[in-house]
Parts: C-alpha cells; structure tokens; sequence
C-alpha cells in the first residue's frame, strides 16, 4: 500500500508541475525570452584570452635579435622583456604599403603613449640603404617619438631570416616590385614575455597576424578586406592587462 500511495503522491507533483510551470515555459519559449537569455549568458563576462600561436604543439616565441636602431644603440629582444610589442617588416623607400603600415603604428603609439610596458620594432628588409641615420630621419618624418619605437637595422640575412622563419612574415628581394622588395604587411603582437599572441576569428582558427596595410578609419579596402587596427589595438590592451 505504500507504494501505491507513493506513487499517487509523485503523480500528483508532475501533475501540479505542470499546471503552474509548463504553461510558463511555452509562453517563454514563444517570446524568445529563452533563447536571449541563453545567448546573453554565453556572451555576457566571457573575455576570452588571446590565443598562443603554436608551431609543432609548441608555444612561438620570438627568437633573439640584435639590430641598431635609429639611434645607432644596440638593441635586443630582451630590450623588450616585459613589454608587450608589435612586430613590422618595412623598408624606407617602399613606395606601396609602408607609409599607411607608419601611419597606422604612430596612432596606436599615440593611444599607448602612456604604458611603459608597451613598445613597437620595426625591421627594415632594406638594411644595405636604411642605415641608423636614415632611419632616424624617416622616424621625425612620421612623428615616430616613443623611446619603446624602434627603427631596426643589421645584417640583410639576419634580417630576413628574423622575417621568413622567426615570424613567418613574407619579405624578399624582388627587382621586379616598386621599392625592389616584397612584404605581407601584417604585424604580429608579443606579449611580456616574448610569446607570438593573437585573437582567433570568425572561424575558431587563430588570426596570428593583423592585417597594418588598411587604415582604421578606411574599414575596408578595395578588395573587400577588413581593417584590423581597432581589434590589434583591443588585443594590445588585453595583453596589457595580462
């Protein structure tokens, strides 16, 4: 008889359950209210930390340089422990990229002006022409002031091998370009402690690099390709906070 009695009792629960809250669930579920909150719940306080780039399952980290800069001081990667920093290959001459690539870099200097922990290097792939003294004239050009914003320059086959293998950043030698060499144009973010850092997009798949060749204001170019100076500048607050 117990059971019986058990079993009416857990009958009479679903049966009141479902007088009083089905009707409120289907009444939600016709309002979307549901589904707005589901998303808002997923969306809301998620920051999701910058994704590591990886090679072979291991961290990339940047690999030791050692250039002079416009100021024809030796500079190293441990020059930059600590800081988080964008990486740009470029060369003075370029008649193409580089100037919007510069300008570009002098507003996201001018935005985190004030962090000491922040930096910018710059590599030339025309080290033979952009000796120290260029790059210190090409610097005032631009408005390039901080003291973390380094014009690099050294050996042209370190140089290249820093870009094509240290960063994977396309350069080359090519006479049959405008300027006479060849770059991607893409900036890779670095953060305190010397580790490749990027978002992942629409896709789920790592960004690893920014695209420095469309000017923010600009949102896109001709070919349909977005700007990514605002997410680089979100990104670098991000590592900031790290």
């Amino acid at each position: 008889m117990k059971k019986k009695y058990t079993y009416i009792w857990v009958s009479l629960i679903v049966l009141v359950f479902g007088i009083i809250f089905i009707p409120r669930i289907v009444e939600r579920i016709k309002s979307g209210n549901i589904v707005e909150n589901t998303r808002m719940n997923i969306a809301e306080g998620v920051e999701r930390p910058l994704e590591y780039i990886t090679l072979n399952d291991k961290k990339r980290r940047v690999p030791p340089f050692s250039f002079l800069n416009q100021d024809s001081l030796l500079i190293t990667n441990e020059d930059y422990k600590g800081k988080v920093y964008v990486v740009e290959f470029f060369f003075t001459t370029c008649p193409t990229i580089c100037p919007v690539m510069n300008q570009n870099l002098v507003e996201i200097q001018n935005e985190f002006r004030e962090f000491e922990n922040f930096g910018i290097a710059s590599f030339t792939i025309n080290p033979d022409y952009d000796t120290p003294m260029v790059l210190k004239e090409y610097a005032e050009k631009y408005g390039i002031t901080d003291m973390d914003w380094n014009l690099l320059t050294g050996n042209s086959e370190e140089v290249m091998k820093l870009a094509n293998e240290g960063f994977n950043i396309f350069a080359a030698s090519s006479p049959d370009v405008p300027g006479g060499f060849e770059h991607s144009g893409l900036f890779a973010l670095v953060d305190k402690n010397g580790y490749l850092r990027s978002r992942r997009d629409a896709y789920g798949n790592p960004l690893i690099y920014y695209r420095g060749t469309i000017k923010e204001s600009q949102g896109e170019n001709f070919e349909g390709e977005q700007e990514q100076i605002s997410i680089l500048k979100e990104d670098i607050k991000k590592l900031l906070q790290e």
